[in-house]
């Protein structure tokens, strides 16, 4: 699958309520068992809609996005005082081995899927930290999001993370997404 990035121009679609039924802000802050003290990525945090609801949760956040063009947008919204925006790419993180408590990916994982993306990922992630990922699944009707083509079914995202050193602690399919919770 080919890497693409969500269309900068239609980056308000991304502040959407209805995404909601998707992914909760509950249903991610619980995965991701914060405690209030941890350094936390948000992988493809685009305008910050998932980072925002995550940062009460923790001590710091990075939003990482490919796009600065997304970064400008989120800081036109109003970034919180403990999240910091990042540009790079999951297979290339600007961060020091181990130094990450926790991460997620709200509708991301196909746009960042690697083998690179992972090892980079379980080099930056501190041992035991969560990677929190919710995407769209190859399995679903394909009503909303990328076409089906283009997305991952759990057991392959699964095993591309265990293939990296995760150990997958949870998964989950629901009927347009699936919820992959894995320790690193």
């Amino acid at each position: 699958m080919g890497f693409h990035t969500f269309p900068v121009e239609r980056a308000d679609a991304l502040e959407d309520p209805s995404r909601y039924r998707y992914c909760s802000r509950e249903e991610l802050v619980a995965a991701l068992a914060l405690d209030g003290s941890e350094t936390v990525a948000d992988l493809g945090s685009g305008t910050g809609f998932y980072t925002d609801d995550v940062a009460p949760f923790a001590g710091s956040v990075y939003a990482v996005d490919v796009q600065s063009e997304m970064h400008d947008a989120y800081r036109e919204k109003g970034v919180p005082a403990n999240v910091q925006t990042v540009t790079a790419a999951v297979d290339d993180l600007p961060f020091g081995d181990g130094e990450l408590d926790a991460a997620f990916s709200t509708m991301t994982h196909h746009e960042y899927a690697s083998e690179a993306a992972f090892a980079e990922l379980r080099r930056v992630l501190a041992s035991g930290a969560r990677l929190v990922t919710v995407d769209w699944s190859a399995t679903g009707i394909g009503e909303d999001g990328p076409p089906t083509d283009e997305r991952y079914a759990l057991e392959d995202a699964a095993y591309a993370l265990e293939t990296a050193g995760f150990e997958v602690v949870a998964g989950s399919e629901r009927p347009e997404t699936y919820r992959l919770v894995a320790s690193a």
